[in-house]
């Protein structure tokens, strides 16, 4: 049983690797997806002051989606797991390679009976055009993009995850049915947090 879990999240890392490459070939044919990523230069790995821990309630918020309307946390209370993933810009080059993975690995979330939401302090029409460009003109994003712009960053300040210059941590949170905090991992800013760790922290929420 062992062998075939290990296999499988090789797997999963593997064609999510594979995807990506494949990804950023078509997008390069296209018009150059990488050509807009604006060059990053290595930040302080974190820059917040934590003020949630695992175990607490987390706080609800209502943020204004890409695809329209508005989404709360609350409206997955004890239908969903949450997956909330903050990542700090759009058009920058690890958000824009970690949140096409999660797309791929639909099915991992799908397992577990989680949503995930994407946060960044950006506006819409930012995250609009990134996320059109980032799949391509015929997919988009299975998971619902959210923008933190206005009041800039209050959800990011209420996770604990605002950076001094005024945009997120990499950080990600899972919020159980119950809406109780099982898993924290504010993230080395200057790298995508591995999903076998998220898949880990997944397996564990509906055994607690």
């Amino acid at each position: 049983m062992r062998n075939r879990k290990w296999n499988w999240r090789h797997l999963l890392c593997l064609s999510v690797f594979l995807a990506l490459a494949g990804a950023a070939a078509a997008h390069g044919q296209s018009g150059g997806f990488t050509e807009f990523i604006y060059p990053v230069e290595k930040l302080k790995p974190t820059d917040s002051v934590p003020t949630l821990k695992v175990g607490d309630v987390a706080p609800d918020f209502t943020l204004p989606a890409v695809e329209g309307g508005k989404v709360s946390l609350r409206q997955y209370a004890g239908k969903k797991n949450v997956v909330i993933s903050f990542v700090p810009a759009a058009w920058t080059p690890v958000c824009s390679a970690q949140w096409p993975g999660y797309n791929i690995a639909k099915g991992l979330f799908d397992k577990h009976d989680a949503i995930l939401l994407g946060i960044t302090v950006d506006n819409i029409p930012t995250l609009y055009a990134w996320t059109k460009q980032m799949c391509g003109p015929s997919e988009k994003l299975w998971f619902p993009v959210l923008s933190d712009f206005y009041p800039h960053g209050a959800v990011a300040s209420k996770y604990g995850v605002l950076r001094s210059e005024g945009v997120s941590e990499r950080a990600l949170f899972i919020i159980n049915k119950k809406g109780v905090i099982t898993y924290i991992d504010v993230h080395d800013i200057n790298e995508r947090p591995l999903l076998d760790d998220l898949a880990k922290a997944l397996e564990r929420v509906n055994r607690q």
